[in-house]
This record gives structure tokens, sequence and C-alpha cells, in this order.
């Protein structure tokens, strides 16, 4: 940590001078902590957004950016350019990397992975399957009746986002051609899925049962995506894909 042997400024720029007293363990460290959660969140953004979210300056936030990427808590990608190419860099989108997640809840990890490990060497793959599902049974039943109360594939989408949200995995949905992006800004363990895709397998069958459509899991953070994305079609709650000859399909 950085010696303060002057005052230090607020984000408006404004200095603690009044009382004396550093502020960088508090106004500094929460704002960079609000930085750091909207880029889990809502990842990746530009610098400006951020700052548009959050009500403070662009220099502000990026002064914060500064720090995580110095931390190796953020990274950087070139934003994809709309319409004709102009002149001038192309806007910087920063996102979290697996060590700024950890800010949010990787406590336990390698007891965790060697948990599972040991599972696995002793019990065999079926026992880490098992594992998992009964894992994501107990996350996701105690919301059951919430989001099976919503008739559109869309709102059942969106009851259960909000049920993660409550379990620590930020999650969002959002409207994509006929159907629903469910989005998982955080995993918990998704040290442990990196190694054992059975979590997240076992995860994406969950949703499909709850929601009761099929899902296709398109990202994951487990695999070194931004977040975990599940499409969710807009066909009716336990309606099935027919097939030509009139029947059903899998």
């Amino acid at each position: 940590m950085k010696k303060q042997d002057t005052f230090d400024q607020h984000d408006d720029g404004q200095s603690s001078a009044a009382t004396g007293v550093p502020v960088q363990v508090t106004a500094e460290g929460r704002t960079r902590n609000e930085v750091a959660r909207l880029l889990l969140e809502q990842g990746p953004m530009t610098a400006v957004a951020v700052a548009e979210q959050l009500g403070i300056s662009p220099t502000a936030v990026r002064r914060h950016l500064d720090v995580l990427l110095a931390d190796a808590e953020a990274e950087t990608r070139e934003a994809p350019r709309r319409g004709p190419r102009g002149r001038g860099r192309p806007a910087k989108l920063f996102l979290l990397t697996e060590q700024g997640r950890a800010r949010f809840g990787h406590a336990y990890d390698d007891l965790a992975v060697a948990a599972v490990r040991f599972l696995a060497e002793h019990a065999g793959d079926d026992a880490v399957r098992a594992f998992a599902e009964s894992r994501v049974a107990a996350l996701v039943e105690p919301y059951r009746d919430s989001v099976t109360s919503e008739a559109a594939p869309a709102s059942r989408a969106e009851a259960l986002a909000t049920a993660l949200t409550r379990e620590g995995y930020a999650a969002s949905t959002r409207q994509v051609g006929a159907g629903e992006q469910l989005c998982q800004h955080h995993c918990p363990v998704a040290h442990v899925a990196a190694e054992f895709p059975q979590l997240c397998e076992a995860e994406t069958e969950a949703f499909a049962k709850l929601l009761g459509t099929h899902v296709q899991r398109l990202a994951t953070i487990a695999r070194g995506d931004a977040a975990c994305t599940t499409h969710v079609p807009a066909d009716k709650p336990g309606d099935e894909a027919r097939s030509p000859n009139g029947g059903t399909t899998a």
C-alpha cells in the first residue's frame, strides 16, 4: 500500500483538509469496489459508461480503473466498431479478470477443488456428477415456486435471474432475438467448474427443468468468458419441439 504523506482526494477532486483525516480507506476503497462491482454485473464497459452509472467524473473512474489494471484485477479490449470506420482509436472496454472477480467471493477455492478431486479419484466421475446435481438442486429448489408461477418464458428467466442474484451470481436477463439471454456475471465456483465441467452441465440441465423449456449454454466464466450466458427460447414452458413427422424431439 502506498504511504500517505498528503491528504487524499475525493472523487470530485476535493481533499479532506477540513477534517485532516485521509479518506483513502473509506471513500476511495468504497468507490473502487463500486467500479469493480459494476464491471462484474454489466461489463465489459467503457470508462465513460461506468462514470455515468456511478454519477462520478470519467477522470475519477479512470483513476480507479488504472489501479484495477495495475493490480491485474481488470483488463481491456477494443470496443467493436459500429458504422463507418472513423478517425481515432477505438474505445476501450474494461472487464474484470478472474483475480478481480475473486474480491467478490472465491474463498476456499483451493479447498473446494481438492475436495472434488478427491471425490473423483476415490468414487469416480458418477460421484462428481451426482455431487454437481445435488449442489445445483439445493441452489434452485428454494425458488422453484417463484419461478414456475410465471407463465411466460421471459418472466421465468427474469425470476430465475433474481434468485441467482440472491445467491451471489449477479444475474440479469435481456431479450435477444426470439428469446432471452440469462447472464450470470459472477460464478462463486468458477475455479472448480474450470476443472470439473459437470458443475456447469448440471446447472444448465437444472435451468431447463425449472424454466420448462430447452436452454442452451453459450458461454461460461469457467471457460474464460466474461459471463455465463444461457439462451432461453421464447417457446411456452413445457412445449416440446415438433419433428417433421409429427413426433417430438428430445
